[in-house]
């Protein structure tokens, strides 16, 4: 059994912008709110918290708190550093395998896993944006 939605769960703790925030990105260029993957950095409290509740109601995998951990994705909030997007993916496997390190612990004859995820990005590879250059991409593979 895998776990449920994280961006509807994050949803129902009415967060605002100094919750994505935190004292790490206090004067951050842009707004950060809705940027669900950063709150591994800042309110670690909260996706520990969904976690678990997963975990309680049965999962037996967990997936990092990643869908949007990517340099492509992060460029939306002027995170696309290797820094800030390392430290995100860094953030959330760590407690993602806290969580589920805890549960196995608890009870050894029913392992608890976490997986890594990541969703689509706002790119695509495939198809170019510009009607007048089809050989055009937004992003490259290097």
């Amino acid at each position: 059994v895998i776990d449920g939605a994280m961006d509807t769960s994050v949803q129902k703790y009415k967060l605002v912008e100094a919750d994505y925030r935190g004292a790490l990105y206090a004067d951050h260029s842009v707004d950060l709110k809705g940027n669900n993957d950063l709150l591994v950095v800042t309110r670690p409290d909260v996706i520990e918290e969904i976690h678990n509740n997963f975990l309680e109601s049965g999962a037996d995998i967990i997936e990092t708190n990643t869908f949007n951990g990517t340099f492509i994705s992060q460029g939306d909030y002027n995170l696309d550093t290797y820094e800030d997007v390392f430290r995100i993916n860094k953030a959330a496997a760590e407690l993602a395998k806290k969580c589920t390190t805890a549960w196995t612990q608890n009870d050894p004859s029913r392992p608890r896993f976490a997986a890594g995820a990541i969703g689509p990005t706002n790119k695509t590879l495939s198809v170019s944006p510009s009607v007048e250059n089809p050989a055009f991409r937004g992003c490259t593979w290097d």
